[in-house]
């Protein structure tokens, strides 16, 4: 496209713009102006460099590695305390098991001889009845021979920890004794042992038999 031709006014203005540059203050506003744009080209470089600054920092910062690698080493710490934990569990359990073991073991050894205890207690009762019903004419050898069987059975007995409950005039224990009967009785205290009709008998504390007693109580 052609330019267009100036007119006598354009070229009036033209000069006057030139003669005011060339004045005092026309050069006073040109360095203004001047300086007013390096500031603006100034100003526009820093920012550009924070922006970069910034963008490499967080580059640096954002490590998809090091970050991978942290969770792996908490994953690992999580691990070996769960198996830890599991360890110390799995060795308590099989303390615990042993110990019950050991218990129900003992036990075993100590009343396996229950039964047989209990069948034989009433050999023991026949044989001290049978002394209790000696009279006169019984002879001295008989009465020493019933005595002495019956003093190896208790002996056997007490060696496989096995002992006799003969309560009388001890106060009534329900956990051992076993009232047949209650009788009036002012010489002594309520609920006392007067008489014993059949001992009973404990294998390593253990009841075996209950004693069969006479309890006193109060008189009417």
């Amino acid at each position: 496209m052609a330019k267009d031709p100036q007119t006598p006014l354009d070229d009036e203005l033209s000069r006057h713009d030139e003669d005011d540059a060339q004045t005092p203050e026309g050069e006073q506003a040109a360095e203004v102006q001047e300086a007013e744009e390096c500031l603006a080209e100034g100003e526009l470089e820093s920012l550009i460099d924070d922006e970069g600054d910034t963008v490499n920092t967080e580059g640096e910062s954002d490590n998809p590695e090091a970050e991978m690698l942290a969770a792996q080493v908490e994953e690992l710490e999580q691990n070996l305390a769960d198996a830890r934990d599991q360890s110390l569990r799995t060795a308590a359990e099989a303390q615990n098991i042993r110990r019950r073991a050991e218990q129900e073991s003992e036990k075993a050894r100590k009343f396996a001889l229950e039964k047989f205890v209990k069948e034989l207690l009433p050999v023991v009762d026949s044989l001290e009845k049978a002394l209790e019903a000696m009279g006169e004419e019984a002879t001295e050898a008989h009465r020493e021979g019933v005595s002495m069987t019956l003093k190896m059975q208790r002996d056997v007995l007490e060696k496989f920890g096995v002992e006799s409950v003969d309560p009388h005039g001890e106060p009534f224990d329900p956990q051992v004794h076993e009232a047949m009967t209650m009788v009036p009785n002012p010489d002594m205290e309520p609920n006392t042992v007067m008489d014993v009709i059949q001992k009973g008998y404990l294998l390593n504390g253990r009841l075996v038999r209950p004693a069969m007693v006479v309890v006193s109580k109060k008189a009417d």
